[in-house]
């Protein structure tokens, strides 16, 4: 007889990673309720929560999976929206589940240890250089501070070093085109995916990685044995798994998004009238029914599309014939774009051929390229501009409501109406989504908001004025309400809307629309927040972690939560750079010199260190530098990353290549362990700064200062 099949699993355990991994979770979940007040950015995506579980609309410069996963646990526990997240330290209330909404964060950053401990492995370092590795990023207060709290950095740290580690892992792969080479490019995929719609900084290391995958197949094409029908499968897979499958996963991550928030709600305002209309309640109940095709005698309300939130609007005063700067006005009556809504941005569009103000023909729609009068509905006043310098900005043109001083002029009223969406709105003016320009035919020149606040004769509202450049946003408008009205036998205005094509709100603008007007509005409006803040900094600051974030303190004691990395760590790891950049050199003119110092897979590993680890940190890093938006400590984490694996690797290249003796080597190992307790002294040191747990007193405060930088809170 034969013998029966026996079937056998082998296990294999790597205890010094199970170790690992076990004190990560324990160093990141303990107290993790606590403090039970809101911590630093806990104030916004709390918010975006409590929105999220209303289905109301907001506005955020990052893309959203990283608030839907945490909405998702809200939706899973329950909570009640209700908490307001006012301010920054207010007491949770006793039901509220505070410590599920922290979990995601926890455990993101709690993985990051083993994941730096794997790509460590997976490019070639020594079981020993991975352990120290992992253990850096362990025992660091900034990681282990910002894993803690209802933030977006430990969800993208996680996504964007297991993207790293999937592509590490699939490279590796000998067998192409077997089970574990295809997951593990799906992987790569899914993770650089997820990485991007958390926040958009992941885009560096995606690039990076996308890169070293175009490199790959460049020399997969070298290959004589490769058949032409193998290299297109492979450069269909890639196509398939890094390329189109992302891109849907991409905009499937938004259609979720756009879905759940389909209620009006304070941000939509941010957004254009076609993309607010499109929400239910708010402007969709001001605009429904009303009239699509704007004609000769709608009265309107023109939004200024892109920019600034506000509507063109005049009122009953003028312009003051000398400003505080001694140059003169034409002194007539005031146009501005006003930032609420008010019945003083009403306009009637006339047709200049005619006195008549009223709609006469509803099926005389204004097309592309027509000619209009905008006659201001509460004063009468008609849109003017004309050689008269701006009040703010006296290098464009002065637009004012005409008022007729017994001055002989020409007329100066004249605008053409320009649709720029035309190809795809049709030529004809409609209200919401035709997005319009406004062109002043005596000057040539476009009417615009300048972005400057007037002063207080004119109510601090904006400047408007025409420019004669076009390729800007600035001078696009758009409908927003708008009526048809009569006027009856007494000479009174009725609005008349029957027999009237509507404006239809389902329609009006489809999510490929509202996708890319948040793609814009995300990618533009994250490069212009500037506001001061006191713990902001700059990328100078970061390598030494010389300013730190003050995250919370107890209101009753000096108990505090304070961002700061290990300055041990921060800093030696700062210096390893330069020592890693004279290493690489100087084996790359030994091997330029035919030196053969490194065996091919060291040369390998060593070039696959100086991308990774070394480009890595520069790309993290050197882009902040370019960036006039406000930052922070934490802009500074994706890099640590990078410069504590490329420190761990240094260490390893020097014992290497440096140190010949085993006495030396027996010295260096020392140091190392020399460095490891002062990295684990420091780490305890500033523990009271971590979790927030223990009351200092002002002088233990002052005492753990270990730079006069670090503005730590201190209550007498």
């Amino acid at each position: 007889m034969k013998p029966s099949a026996i079937f056998s699993l082998k296990v294999e355990i790597n205890v010094v990673l199970l170790g690992l991994t076990l004190m990560s979770f324990v160093m990141r979940m303990w107290r993790l309720e606590e403090p039970r007040g809101v911590v630093f950015d806990e104030f916004h995506f709390g918010k975006f929560i409590n929105l999220y579980l209303r289905r109301t609309f907001f506005f955020d410069i990052h893309p959203p999976l990283g608030k839907l996963l945490l909405a998702g646990a809200g939706y899973l526990t329950d909570t009640n929206a209700s908490f307001p997240f006012d301010r920054i330290g207010d007491d949770y209330p006793c039901d509220f589940p505070i410590w599920h909404l922290r979990f995601l964060p926890a455990l993101c950053g709690s993985l990051l240890v083993p994941l730096v401990y794997l790509i460590m492995a997976e490019v070639g370092y020594s079981h020993w250089t991975a352990l120290l590795a992992a253990s850096l990023v362990l025992f660091d207060n900034a990681l282990i501070t910002q894993s803690r709290f209802i933030l977006l950095d430990t969800i993208l740290l996680f996504f964007t070093f297991f993207a790293l580690l999937s592509f590490l892992k699939f490279r590796k792969i000998d067998r192409c085109f077997s089970l574990s080479w295809w997951l593990w490019m799906t992987s790569l995929g899914v993770s650089m995916t997820c990485a991007i719609s958390v926040k958009y900084s992941s885009i560096c290391t995606v690039s990076l990685i996308c890169l070293i995958v175009v490199y790959d197949f460049w020399q997969l094409i070298g290959v004589k044995t490769l058949s032409l029908k193998t290299l297109l499968c492979h450069f269909l897979a890639r196509l398939s798994l890094l390329n189109i499958f992302p891109l849907l996963m991409y905009i499937g991550i938004f259609w979720i998004h756009l879905s759940v928030l389909s209620k009006a709600g304070p941000h939509d305002n941010q957004m254009t009238s076609a993309f607010s209309a499109s929400l239910e309640g708010g402007l969709s109940l001001i605009t429904k029914g009303q009239p699509l095709s704007v004609v000769y005698g709608s009265q309107v309300t023109l939004r200024h599309t892109h920019n600034q939130m506000c509507w063109l609007h005049s009122h009953n005063q003028n312009y003051p014939f000398i400003y505080e700067t001694g140059r003169g006005s034409s002194g007539q009556q005031q146009v501005t774009c006003y930032g609420f809504k008010d019945e003083n941005n009403w306009w009637i569009v006339k047709d200049p051929r005619s006195s008549f103000i009223g709609v006469r023909d509803i099926s005389k729609r204004i097309k592309n390229g027509d000619i209009v009068q905008l006659v201001h509905g509460k004063t009468g006043r008609v849109l003017n501009s004309h050689d008269v310098a701006a009040p703010m900005s006296p290098h464009f043109m002065e637009v004012s409501g005409y008022i007729d001083y017994n001055i002989t002029i020409p007329e100066q009223s004249l605008w053409k109406v320009i649709i720029l969406n035309a190809e795809t709105e049709g030529d004809t003016w409609k209200a919401l989504s035709s997005h319009v320009r406004f062109l002043h035919l005596n000057t040539s020149q476009y009417l615009r908001v300048t972005a400057q606040q007037l002063p207080a004769w004119g109510f601090f509202q904006f400047e408007v004025a025409t420019d004669r450049g076009i390729q800007h946003e600035d001078n696009v408008w758009n409908v927003e309400e708008h009526q048809y009205a009569k006027v009856s036998e007494t000479g009174d205005a009725v609005v008349d809307c029957q027999h009237v094509e509507p404006f239809d709100e389902g329609n009006i603008l489809t999510f490929w629309g509202k996708f890319m007007e948040l793609q814009m509005k995300m990618l533009t409006k994250s490069f212009e927040i500037q506001f001061e803040h006191r713990y902001r900094s700059s990328p100078l600051d970061w390598p030494l972690t010389q300013r730190g974030i003050a995250y919370w303190i107890h209101m009753e004691s000096n108990m505090q939560i304070y961002l700061l990395g290990n300055p041990v760590t921060w800093c030696t790891a700062t210096v390893c750079i330069p020592v890693f950049i004279t290493i690489l050199i100087s084996l790359v003119i030994r091997r330029r010199r035919k030196c053969q110092d490194l065996t091919e897979d060291d040369w390998n590993r060593l070039v696959l260190t100086s991308v990774i680890f070394l480009g890595g940190w520069a790309l993290n890093y050197l882009p902040y530098f370019l960036m006039e938006r406000t930052l922070f400590l934490h802009h500074y984490l994706p890099a640590l990353l990078c410069k504590i694996m490329l420190l761990a690797a240094t260490c390893e290249w020097i014992h290497i290549l440096i140190l010949r003796t085993s006495a030396q080597r027996s010295i260096f190992t020392a140091l190392v362990v020399v460095f490891f307790s002062s990295v684990l002294a420091a780490w305890h040191n500033l523990m009271p700064f971590t979790y927030g747990h223990t009351a200092l007193t002002a002088e233990e405060i002052v005492s753990t200062k270990w730079m006069d930088t670090w503005a730590f809170l201190i209550q007498r």
